[in-house]
This record gives C-alpha cells, structure tokens and sequence, in this order.
C-alpha cells in the first residue's frame, strides 16, 4: 500500500480551487452572519457563550479518541483560567487542566507562530505525568527512532486491518520544519481551508506517540481562530466532527491512500465545518434561555439551594426532578426541599409536572 506521505511530490498538497469556491463562500457568510449576531448580544451573553462552545470543543475531541472527560470539571476549568465568575468551581483535575490550557493557548493566542516549542509544550500539557493510559510515552519530542512503526489499526488479533501507517521516525524533523514553515508563512490561502489542510497534513505526518488527533484539532481551531479574528468561540468543530466521527475517519484513511490532491478531503470538511456553524444556534439558543430564566429568578430572594438547583436544571439535568432529587442535589431534607420547591412555585419559577402521587415533579418554567 502507498500512502499519500510516500508520493514523490510529497508535501506537496493540491485541491481544486474552483471546485471548493462555493463552499467556502459560504463558510464565509455563515461565519460574518454568526459574528454579527454575537456582537449584537451582550457581553455576559457573549462569555457564556463561548464558555459552552470551549467546553463543547474541548469534550468533544477527547471523546472522539475514546476518553470521556467531566463536562462540568472542563466548564469550571475554563472558567477558571479565563476569570469567569460561575458560582463554584469544581476541584482542579490535573489532566484535564492541561487539556484546557492547549486548547486555550490555540485559541486565545492565534496570531502567535506555531512552532515546534509551542507544540512540545501542548503534548507536554496533554501527558503531564508521562504516560498515556498504561502506556509510557515519549513527551514533548517527535517519535523516537526506537518506537514501532506508527499504525492505525482495527479487528480483533490475527485479523487486524491497517488504515494507516504514519512516516518513519527519522523523516519527523523535516516533515514538521516543512509543515510549521508553511503554517506560520503561506498567507495566500484562506484561513478557513488552511485549517483544513493543515489538520490533514498534521495528522498525516502523526508526529507524536500519542495525542496526534487532538493536537491536529487544536491547529485547525488555531486557524479558524485566525479566520474568525477573535479569540472568542462560538461555534465548535470538535463537537461536530464527533457527531460525524465514522465519515471523518473515513475521509481521512481515503485521502491518506490516495495521490496528493486533498480535493475530496477538504470538501467532507468544509460541508462539517458549515454544520458545525449551524448547530451553533442551539447553543446560542440554550445562552439565552439561561439568560432569561436567570433575569426572571433574580427578581426574587431565593436562597443558595434554590440556585444551585436551577443552576443544575439549566445545564441539562437529565432525570426528572423530584422532591428526593431535590434533596440530594440542594444536600438537604427532604422537609427543606419541599418548603424550597413550593416557593419556586409560588414564584412561577417551577412548575409541576401533569402527574401526580408517588410520581410527583417538577420543571423549570419556559
């Protein structure tokens, strides 16, 4: 099998400019489109926003390698490293702290140059004790000459099927000197396509042990940082590409087996991209929702029970809330959550459910 690193012409990526024209137009208008709706809101709206889409993004891309992370440990991470006021904070999670500060220096800091330091201190953020899982890593370098040839690989053992074999150890020094000089130099392509290039051609070369797939994400939020000319997020690719995940690994092994014209590759991303800034509505949607109940609750005195539960009805309590439930997550009587439930109601914060009983509970007004 011959992948496309293995090309004579290698790096020397083409697409078909005409073809993805109209695409990328379209990107264009979507984005100014989303831009100016958030300008228009305020800022704590505009915060919460983007604090929601960086939690998303940053979930989201863990999940796609298989690891689940804490949404709400994320959310109080970003939080905290962006001096955002959130009513709590969740204790500090090491590894999840390092995931939040590569993906915050990819973002807040986009007009810097990416260079081969910037990327050693992103790996080193994302393996800050060494080891991935069970395994122990190379950290902060390129793939040493000792590890095994870089594969990705599906099937059970005896029947494994290889999608992709990355470059040989001893080709990473200058295929990343190549790939960094045409990131922080090439200013004749759109943004918007350099971060879908730059994500193909990153994880193509897969130049760490592990930690590739994300850090290739963080590049492409990088660019469409640049794109976008604001540090803010309001929109997540991360989180799409997850929803989309099988087409994505599927585009990628396709274009990673074939000659150096990424046409189709880029088409698959941008059309993710255009959904990914759809989707945002919801989002936006879900801000400003919040928003209103919260204009709404601050009208009357409630008490810091109450507003931890209407804070954790707001970020997506996924069970019925009952008086018990009530309970446990205010930690108090069952007595006290009644009494604290009845004044909800009283001040048409709450309402309850149609059933009755045993099967008694409640929801926050629309």
């Amino acid at each position: 099998m011959n992948y496309i690193h293995e090309q004579l012409n290698w790096p020397n990526l083409t697409w078909d400019t005409e073809k993805l024209s109209t695409s990328l137009a379209a990107i264009r208008h979507q984005q100014g489109f989303l831009l100016g709706r958030m300008s228009a809101l305020g800022f704590e709206i505009r915060t919460e926003a983007s604090l929601e889409i960086l939690t998303a993004n940053i979930v989201k891309s863990s999940e796609i390698e298989g690891e689940i992370l804490n949404h709400d440990d994320v959310r109080s991470s970003i939080a905290r490293h962006l001096n955002i006021d959130i009513g709590g904070v969740s204790p500090i999670n090491r590894h999840i702290e390092g995931i939040v500060e590569m993906m915050l220096d990819a973002t807040q800091y986009y007009q810097m140059p990416l260079t081969k330091e910037r990327l050693f201190g992103w790996h080193n953020a994302l393996f800050p004790t060494g080891w991935s899982s069970m395994r122990k890593i190379t950290v902060a370098a390129w793939r040493p000459p000792e590890t095994e040839q870089m594969q990705v690989v599906s099937g059970s053992i005896g029947r494994e099927h290889v999608h992709f074999e990355a470059p040989a150890p001893e080709r990473l020094d200058k295929e990343m000197t190549a790939f960094l000089d045409w990131f922080n130099t090439d200013e004749k392509i759109d943004p918007v396509l350099k971060a879908g290039i730059a994500h193909f051609w990153f994880v193509t070369i897969h130049p760490f042990e592990d930690g590739n797939g994300r850090i290739a994400r963080a590049i492409a939020d990088l660019a469409l940082a640049r794109a976008d000319r604001i540090a803010e997020r309001f929109y997540s690719m991360s989180a799409q590409i997850e929803r989309e995940r099988k087409a994505y690994y599927t585009w990628l092994e396709t274009c990673q087996k074939g000659d150096l014209n990424i046409t189709r590759w880029l088409e698959w991303f941008l059309s993710c991209l255009g959904r990914a800034i759809d989707g945002a509505e919801n989002s936006i949607e879900s801000v400003l929702r919040k928003s209103r109940v919260w204009d709404y609750v601050n009208r009357y005195s409630i008490n810091d029970r109450q507003r931890k539960v209407i804070h954790q009805l707001l970020q997506g309590f996924r069970s019925k809330l009952t008086t018990s439930k009530y309970a446990t997550l205010a930690k108090c009587s069952k007595d006290t959550a009644l009494r604290d439930i009845r004044e909800l109601i009283e001040h048409k914060i709450l309402s309850q459910n149609p059933e009755g009983g045993r099967n008694t509970s409640y929801q926050l007004m629309s």
